[in-house]
């Protein structure tokens, strides 16, 4: 009986694992020395948050999005005005982002980069909490397709 109980309230901490999802990132065209924007789509499940890229406390884990710099130029990265929250934990209120928000990136396409199609990984770190508690730090993949002319 007990395992079963054990089973089952893992399986519940698994489930809630997933609460950020990210959207298909639409592909990106972009000519050779310009200029071009990704917007990534994000969606946390109800009642949940995470930390915003500049939290209020050191020890919270910041939302960062980060990109590998070939074949394109990442600029820096645009987050979303943070929401505050205050947390019984906490004298400060906390700085997060929850529901749906958007992170924009500008990226520059080299005179010298090779033409045709290519895969620009971002990575997104975050750690996702609730009213009674945080969920161990993550980090997503994200894909974009990029048609360099």
């Amino acid at each position: 009986m007990k395992l079963g109980l054990m089973l089952l309230a893992a399986g519940a901490l698994w489930g809630q694992t997933n609460v950020l999802t990210v959207g298909a990132v639409p592909k990106l065209k972009v000519k050779r020395g310009a200029e071009a924007a990704v917007t990534v789509h994000a969606q946390l499940e109800p009642g949940y948050h995470v930390n915003s890229n500049k939290p209020n406390e050191e020890y919270l884990i910041p939302l960062k999005l980060s990109w590998k710099a070939e074949p394109l130029e990442p600029g820096a990265v645009t987050y979303p005005k943070a929401e505050t929250e205050k947390a019984g934990f906490s004298d400060k209120p906390l700085s997060v982002f929850s529901g749906a928000f958007e992170l924009v990136t500008k990226f520059k396409a080299p005179a010298t980069a090779p033409g045709g199609m290519a895969i620009v990984t971002g990575k997104l770190r975050y750690q996702a909490c609730n009213d009674r508690m945080c969920l161990p730090p993550k980090t997503i993949d994200v894909p974009v397709t990029v048609d360099i002319q």
